[in-house]
């Protein structure tokens, strides 16, 4: 009797829903369609420096409790109301936590915290999530890992993000050439710009690529390509920090020399924050400084925040902290607040020079 060479490192499979049959279960009302159209336009503008706002995009790490991110998303909506004229205010809802070797991988993959891995929950609970956040007139961005989760709801996306550890990935820039959304690129893990630089040039070109269709069918999609990727700068394991004027004038550059636009989105944590969440602000005080002195390169800010701050472990029986983050550690709501405040002083500054 010969050997079976097919699947033998498969330990179970389980039905998958389909993207037709969630969007049919929690559908995105005309009215919010509307709205998110006209916040990628808005976003297209800014970072083309057609509108002279900036960027701010804040929030937790990652998703795992909707309510507190409901609840984090209402105050955000409402300490931004006064800054509108100088940023343009976006929640960061990330359900998917890329991972170096193993731990928690969001929402849509665990959203039990409990090992139990039920992804169709999870979907469900990502859809609803963005639902709810748009509804709330607040605009959502989120990172694709997976690259098949998007068909379920990149629809309720206004801004994407492609991640240090995947931005080599050809598939991640084939998936970003053909998403609906402006899509930022992350410079890579250890602080390199040019393979970021590399995949907007690729996501900028049409290309053809294995996914799957609304109703859940493999196909091979054509994609026209994305005109608005642009450089995220978040440090590096060698290169360090990169969010000062150096190194932004320095990316400026390279973006320039290769024909790209300089529209640069600076992220106050991960490697610029050299992994301490209340470094953020030094950074957003340096970003602040360039700006009022004209830097126009720099079109956003990412930070990271939630209702508490710092960060918790989750431990079986154990209750959480309610808006505390289980992921990266996060600046509080109410340390937030006054960065946004520097940020829109500096925006109006630099406008009236």
């Amino acid at each position: 009797m010969s050997r079976s060479t097919d699947d033998v490192r498969i330990g179970s499979a389980r039905p998958l829903i389909t993207p037709w049959v969630l969007a049919e279960e929690l559908p995105i009302p005309d009215s919010l369609a509307d709205n998110i159209a006209a916040a990628r336009l808005t976003i297209e503008n800014i970072l083309a420096n057609r509108d002279s706002r900036l960027l701010a995009i804040v929030g937790p790490c990652s998703v795992h409790d909707p309510a507190a991110l409901l609840d984090f998303a209402r105050q955000f909506k409402a300490l931004c109301e006064p800054l509108q004229d100088a940023i343009f205010p976006i929640l960061r809802v990330y359900f998917e936590k890329p991972r170096t070797i193993v731990g928690w991988k969001g929402l849509i993959n665990d959203p039990d915290l409990d090992g139990s891995f039920r992804i169709n929950r999870g979907l469900h609970l990502a859809r609803k999530v963005l639902l709810d956040v748009n509804s709330l007139g607040l605009p959502a961005a989120s990172e694709f890992l997976d690259t098949t989760f998007g068909q379920y709801y990149a629809d309720l996306v206004s801004f994407g993000a492609i991640g240090a550890r995947t931005v080599e990935s050809q598939i991640h820039r084939e998936l970003a050439s053909g998403l609906s959304m402006p899509v930022g690129f992350k410079n890579g893990t250890t602080g390199a710009i040019n393979v970021a630089l590399d995949a907007i040039e690729s996501a900028r070109h049409s290309h053809w690529f294995p996914s799957l269709t609304k109703e859940g069918t493999p196909a091979v999609l054509q994609s026209t390509g994305n005109a608005y990727g642009h450089l995220i700068l978040r440090g590096g394991s060698r290169t360090g920090p990169n969010y000062q004027a150096k190194q932004v004038h320095e990316a400026a550059v390279a973006l320039a020399e290769r024909e790209l636009p300089a529209a640069i989105v600076v992220d106050c944590s991960h490697g610029n924050s050299e992994k301490n969440y209340l470094r953020q602000a030094e950074v957003m005080s340096c970003l602040c400084e360039q700006i009022e002195q004209g830097q126009r390169a720099i079109r956003g800010i990412m930070l990271e925040s939630h209702l508490v701050a710092g960060n918790q472990a989750v431990q079986a029986g154990q209750p959480l902290t309610y808006g505390q983050s289980i992921t990266d550690a996060c600046l509080s709501l109410t340390d937030t607040g006054p960065l946004l405040n520097l940020l829109a002083a500096a925006v109006r500054k630099s406008a009236g020079s």
